[in-house]
């Protein structure tokens, strides 16, 4: 016999699990929200741009000895000679830094802005200041040795990177953190209150015992307490007395 699950008996098996994902969820919230305040380190984000003068790409094509039609196509090239570990081991040196040039190359990253010939330098740390230094550092380090890698000095930076008086972080992000933390745990507790009440094999009605024996209910003996037997005893005699 196959069985058939109705959406009002989904409707029935939420509502009666429905304190157990209640208590899932708010419990995933909280930790979400514990963890991205008081565990996660924050991190903040810093910025500085360079510019490439056209000609500093026409340079880099006749070296290169290819033909540059966009900027697109030689700015993967600054984005390589960057993050670098020759341009981020000196960065390092002058700025007597405790990490290694792979370490810091994580915290790198440099984007073309459109289809401009501004390049971004972005760092990120756990120190808003720290972030600003290595930003401003990786910019001149390149600037001074682009010249001798690819015989260019068209490179200028736009603008250096600045601490700002009330630094925001990046990361954690704790209202989106908590957010993905009530719909995990909202889909956690929905499938908690499914998977018991598929374990849950207990007859608890008498829709039950003819699923189970495939019979009809002829009839339901009532559960008596005490009280209750009591009471039906007593307007018993009353009835006779009367």
């Amino acid at each position: 016999m196959e069985e058939t699950i109705s959406l009002r008996e989904l409707f029935e098996t939420l509502k009666k699990r429905l304190s157990l994902i209640l208590v899932i969820t708010l419990l995933a919230a909280a930790v979400s929200g514990a963890i991205s305040y008081f565990v996660l380190k924050p991190v903040y984000k810093s910025s500085s741009q360079i510019l490439v003068s056209q000609s500093a790409a026409s340079s880099l094509a006749s070296i290169a000895g290819v033909s540059l039609d966009t900027d697109a196509k030689y700015i993967e090239t600054y984005n390589v000679i960057l993050k670098s570990p020759y341009i981020l081991d000196q960065v390092i040196k002058e700025l007597k830094m405790d990490t290694t040039p792979e370490q810091l190359n994580g915290s790198v990253s440099v984007t073309q802005e459109g289809a401009s010939q501004v390049v971004t330098i972005s760092v990120t740390n756990n120190d808003p200041a720290e972030a600003v230094r290595i930003a401003n550092e990786i910019a001149e380090v390149f600037q001074r040795e682009i010249a001798q890698l690819m015989r260019i000095d068209n490179i200028t930076i736009l603008s250096k990177a600045e601490l700002a008086d009330n630094p925001a972080p990046v990361k954690p992000e704790p209202l989106l953190n908590i957010a993905i933390a009530i719909v995990v745990g909202l889909m956690a507790g929905v499938g908690l209150a499914f998977l018991l009440e598929y374990l849950d094999n207990t007859i608890k009605s008498e829709q039950d015992i003819e699923k189970l024996l495939e019979l009809p209910v002829l009839g339901v003996v009532t559960t008596i307490t005490p009280n209750e037997e009591t009471e039906s005893s007593s307007v018993s005699v009353q009835k006779k007395a009367i």
